[in-house]
């Protein structure tokens, strides 16, 4: 998201999840978030008018 300028408070806002969680998940590469918490995401990021794709993420 970073290298798109997409901020991660909007999407966080979007999502309705925690700013921490969008964090993690863009500088932890351990970082597994529950299925529904993607979903939450990306379904932000689609409203948004990016295209997501999963596999880029590594879940």
């Amino acid at each position: 998201m970073d290298r798109k300028g997409i901020e991660q408070k909007d999407v966080a806002e979007k999502a309705k999840v925690s700013e921490m969680t969008l964090t993690r998940l863009c500088n932890d590469k351990n970082h597994r978030p529950r299925i529904s918490t993607w979903m939450k995401i990306e379904r932000a990021l689609k409203s948004m008018g990016y295209d997501v794709d999963r596999d880029y993420f590594d879940l």
